[in-house]
C-alpha cells in the first residue's frame, strides 16, 4: 500500500517542481542548453541510484534485458520537455497548461488502455471523461 500512494505523490511533487521550472527558464536561454544541462543532472542523478540500489546485475549486465521502449521513451522526454518549455513561452499559464496537457492526454489513453491494455471502462469512467470534456471547453474560454 506504502508504493501505491508513494509513487503517485511522487509523480505529483516531481510535476508541480517539472513546470515550475519549466514555466520559471527564462526565455532567452535556448531551449536545447537547458535541456542538456537538465539531462546531465537526471545522468548524474541515475548513476548515484544505480550505484546505491544496484541489485547482482551490473550496468552493462542489465542492458540485455532492455527493448524499444528505451529508445522511444528518450524520444517521448525530449518532446515533453519541448513541449512544455514551448508552452509556457507562447503564453500558457501554469495553472492552464499543465491541467490541459493531462486531462487531452488522460482522454487519449482511454482508447489505448481499452485496446491494448483490455482495460474497462464502465459508466462511472465514461462520465468523468465527459466531465474532463467539459472542462477543457470551460477552461479554454
Amino acid at each position: 500500500m506504502f508504493m501505491y500512494i508513494f509513487s503517485i505523490a511522487l509523480i505529483v511533487a516531481s510535476n508541480v517542481l517539472y513546470n515550475i521550472c519549466q514555466k520559471s527558464t527564462p526565455k532567452e536561454v535556448n531551449p536545447f542548453s537547458a535541456l542538456i544541462i537538465t539531462y546531465l543532472i537526471a545522468i548524474i542523478l541515475n548513476i548515484i541510484f544505480f550505484q546505491l540500489l544496484k541489485d547482482d546485475q551490473g550496468f552493462f549486465q542489465s542492458l540485455k534485458d532492455l527493448n524499444w521502449t528505451s529508445i522511444f521513451l528518450g524520444f517521448s522526454i525530449v518532446g515533453l520537455e519541448l513541449g512544455y518549455l514551448m508552452a509556457y513561452r507562447s503564453g500558457w499559464k501554469i495553472s492552464v497548461g499543465s491541467l490541459v496537457a493531462n486531462i487531452a492526454l488522460a482522454l487519449m489513453l482511454i482508447p489505448i488502455g481499452i485496446l491494448f491494455y483490455k482495460e474497462g471502462f464502465g459508466l462511472y469512467k465514461v462520465f468523468g471523461s465527459a466531465f474532463c470534456i467539459i472542462g477543457l471547453i470551460l477552461i479554454n474560454k
